[in-house]
């Protein structure tokens, strides 16, 4: 089959957006800062591109805004996740080799630019109730069960999330640190490097979320994990838009701040294809394979 995929580049939705992948479906959300220039231009990118019937990768790239061109540096990253897996398909590769051809594609594409441009990447891949990460700087993907457990959190790579990992920073204290905005590896960087998930399995009502830092400074991962445990996924996409706005506008002691670009895909699988509802999809105003800019 064709790959057919939805990319968000250069833009904003109003109101998070319904796609089928898989056996499940995801709700995508991306914006500008709101506290940006109108003139300025969103650079999150991201991208739901299915694979076969029951698999496909869910992407988002934060451009990098100390650099220049992040928002060219992030579309670039998600139109090479496109055509690699559109390769693949033709040359019936297995989907974890047609992503990681990918992010290398990626990753050349943007050093060929020659500005120093830079992006953050985050993929999850599902393959019917599996679930595969792998990922590039700072934005993450969570797995959160239906009772609130976070039972799958990326790493940052960056040194406040090393400092997590090595247990030197505790988790709470991370989304204050002083030196979070700092990133250790990126696309578009020649010691870039892949961190690669092992293959896990997802429950009915897990629900996964992969999004840039906008999500991840601003909010806990109990606060994310809380409100991702129960509701419909345009519900919880609404919550998650509605607090992340509430700390970027109005900064309070104790609390995150970071106004920021904020993207985000929330995904749910079904038990079968059939399971899922074809109402909730809406009518797109867009074509399956248009690209918004």
């Amino acid at each position: 089959m064709d790959v057919s995929a939805q990319l968000y580049t250069s833009t904003d939705v109003d109101e998070a957006e319904l796609h089928p992948l898989g056996i499940g479906l995801a709700a995508v959300f991306t914006a500008r800062a709101p506290d940006g220039d109108p003139s300025d231009v969103n650079e999150d990118s991201c991208a739901i591109i299915p694979y076969t019937e029951g698999s496909g990768i869910m992407v988002v790239a934060d451009g990098a805004g100390g650099l220049p061109s992040g928002a060219k540096a992030s579309s670039i990253t998600v139109q090479a996740m496109r055509a690699a897996l559109r390769a693949g398909l033709k040359k019936q590769m297995d989907l974890r080799t047609a992503v990681l051809d990918g992010i290398e594609r990626a990753n050349r594409e943007v050093l060929k630019l020659g500005v120093g441009a830079a992006t953050t990447l985050a993929v999850a891949e599902v393959q019917g109730t599996k679930l595969r990460t792998y990922h590039v700087g700072d934005s993450q993907i969570m797995v959160i069960g239906h009772k609130g457990k976070v039972k799958l959190k990326t790493m940052s790579h960056s040194p406040v999330g090393y400092g997590v990992e090595a247990g030197l920073i505790e988790e709470q204290d991370a989304i204050l640190h002083d030196e979070l905005h700092l990133v250790s590896n990126l696309i578009g960087f020649p010691s870039m490097h892949i961190e690669i998930g092992t293959q896990v399995a997802l429950a009915p009502l897990d629900t996964i979320i992969v999004a840039s830092d906008g999500l991840f400074d601003n909010l806990r991962s109990e606060e994310i994990a809380d409100t991702c445990r129960s509701g419909q996924l345009l519900a919880i996409s609404r919550k998650l838009v509605a607090a992340c706005h509430s700390r970027m506008t109005d900064a309070l002691e104790g609390e995150p701040s970071k106004p920021d670009d904020l993207t985000f895909i929330a995904f749910r699988r079904r038990a079968s294809v059939s399971a899922i509802d074809q109402t909730e999809l809406g009518d797109p105003e867009w074509g399956p394979d248009e690209e918004r800019e």
